[in-house]
């Protein structure tokens, strides 16, 4: 689900990386974000909401909105579209408005 090929875009790809989405390694390319590499390898999901457990995922993508927060390393509320991956972070499905304890 990468844009490999656009008509007006260059993407260059770095060296590839993996991290951690639930517990299951994700191959990630240095350089992209949290959001961008979850979203190549297919999770629509991001979150739920705390009042109606609705699903919630990428929308903005310029850090603008709430709806691509998530858990990165143990910290809630991080925005994942502009996050880069790092090698080995760990990243988990927010549930409402995060853990702050």
């Amino acid at each position: 689900m990468r844009i490999e090929e656009h008509p007006v875009l260059t993407f260059k790809r770095y060296k590839k990386i993996v991290f951690y989405f639930e517990g299951s390694p994700v191959e990630a390319f240095e350089g992209e974000t949290i959001a961008a590499a979850l979203i190549a390898g297919g999770t629509a999901t991001f979150r739920v909401t705390d009042k109606h457990q609705r699903p919630r995922g990428l929308f903005c993508s310029v850090g603008k909105c709430a709806s691509c927060l998530m858990v990165v390393d143990g910290k809630p509320n991080v925005m994942t579209c502009v996050t880069p991956v790092r090698e080995g972070m760990r990243v988990e499905k927010q549930k409402g408005k995060g853990d702050l304890t």
